[in-house]
């Protein structure tokens, strides 16, 4: 294919993801924003359920890429029939697999939750949050499996679209679940969680019934096919599930160094992370598009598709996320007005902005290439690369430049970590594409 055709291509397949991912980044944000009317105490008890959340959220993403890269493979090797049957395993599998977490949680919630500084007050909120928001993300993990079965197709359109429309139900359900209607006082807290389930449950009746429909799995000979791929999908599901349980544990010793320069700065902090997250918004979007595409290649053994296919994808990254944070960057005083109400945390806000922003290009960089490690057979190497990203460049210049000059030694060394983090990532990337068999364009 002409770099023409692949950039089409990149696109077709990358906005339905984009629109999708925003429209849960948004849902989120307001769903918090629903609750801290309730009140401190409501919104300080989510808050605990938060670091148990993301260990969900984290095995189902590492599941969901080991679904996405063998199916893809099998199906760039032309084995159709295998593809249905690891359809169905995985979708098995996974949904007993996060099932016996979620049981174990709930089970175990009262030790846990005081392990995490919760006293009695919120684990009465608790109490009442946590059955049906455990609930809750199992099934939106089901939902997050059947997505990846349709990437792994090449069909992103409608996880983008059941994306959106599940957050507008979820919108839509939130505030009478929350706060009730009439002579109804509504659930509270518990609300937000039952509005997320009924909107998840949309999802996967019509997610379901299209997988159906086009017939991309089969209760034929499943076993036979557990036997066989349980050995490779544990070598891409284990490094993947710990790969994306490391931003988190970074994230908590990164709010640890900020804590101790003060809460205007833990303030501002937090409104850089949540900026982080929506500026990255066409990145996260290829991460989830990307490695089905790569799959297929890998499986196909085109290796030459797959060289134009990254240096495409890294200059995408780098021109469209340089450019914008260099307009956020210069626009950084009114974006933190925007953002933030008192002046202080705009100041502080506005520095942060200053410095991260550019630097999410080389981020991108490196998501995008761990991302893609694990489509193309090497997943050891793409958590080893998201380890030394966060706690060999990341951590420790962003703990450096605080202890030097402060604040603005923080910013800086988080800035420099992470264009640290691209450089390494395109050195790994270009080091494994150039090996002779792959030049050719043979095999693996």
């Amino acid at each position: 294919m002409q770099q023409r055709e692949l950039a089409i291509t990149l696109w077709r397949q990358t906005w339905p993801m984009a629109i999708g991912v925003l429209a849960l980044l948004g849902f989120q944000l307001v769903d918090s924003a629903f609750i801290a009317r309730l009140g401190t105490a409501p919104l300080a008890a989510q808050s605990f359920t938060f670091p148990l959340s993301f260990l969900i959220i984290g095995i189902q993403v590492g599941m969901g890429i080991a679904i996405a890269a063998l199916i893809s493979r099998a199906l760039g090797a032309g084995e159709k029939a295998r593809a249905k049957r690891l359809s169905s395993l995985v979708l098995i599998a996974g949904g007993v697999v996060i099932g016996w977490l979620v049981v174990a949680l709930w089970v175990l919630q009262v030790p846990i939750f005081r392990l995490l500084g919760a006293d009695e007050s919120a684990l009465v909120y608790i109490r009442a949050y946590w059955g049906p928001q455990l609930f809750s993300a199992w099934l939106g993990a089901l939902l997050y499996f059947i997505y990846s079965v349709f990437r792994a197709h090449g069909d992103t359109r409608l996880p983008g679209k059941m994306m959106v429309l599940s957050s507008l139900i979820n919108l839509a359900l939130d505030p009478l679940f929350i706060f009730g209607i009439g002579s109804w006082q509504g659930w509270g807290l518990p609300g937000a969680a039952w509005a997320t389930a009924i909107a998840f449950s949309v999802g996967l009746l019509f997610t379901g019934a299209k997988l159906h429909k086009r017939q991309w799995a089969t209760h034929l000979a499943i076993w036979q096919e557990a036997r066989r791929s349980w050995r490779p999908f544990t070598g891409i599901a284990a490094p993947a599930m710990v790969s994306q349980l490391m931003p988190p544990l970074a994230a908590m010793l990164a709010i640890s160094v900020v804590a101790g320069l003060g809460d205007t700065q833990v303030a501002a902090w937090g409104l850089a992370s949540r900026l982080e997250t929506v500026s990255l918004m066409v990145i996260l979007a290829m991460t989830m598009s990307l490695p089905p595409w790569l799959g297929r290649c890998y499986g196909a053994g085109d290796w030459g598709q797959i060289q134009q296919l990254m240096r495409l994808v890294v200059k995408v990254a780098l021109i469209w996320q340089l450019s914008l944070g260099v307009l956020l960057a210069l626009a950084s005083p009114w974006v933190a007005m925007v953002l933030a109400g008192n002046q202080e945390v705009q100041s502080e806000l506005a520095l942060l902005i200053r410095f991260l922003l550019p630097s999410y290009a080389a981020l991108g960089v490196c998501m995008l290439v761990v991302s893609a490690g694990n489509a193309l057979g090497w997943p050891l190497r793409a958590m080893l690369l998201s380890s030394a990203r966060l706690f060999i460049c990341y951590l420790p210049c962003l703990w450096l430049g605080a202890q030097v000059y402060g604040w603005i030694g923080l910013a800086a060394g988080a800035a420099v970590g992470n264009i640290l983090a691209g450089i390494a990532a395109w050195t790994v990337l270009r080091r494994i594409l150039s090996r002779p068999h792959r030049q050719a364009g043979y095999g693996v």
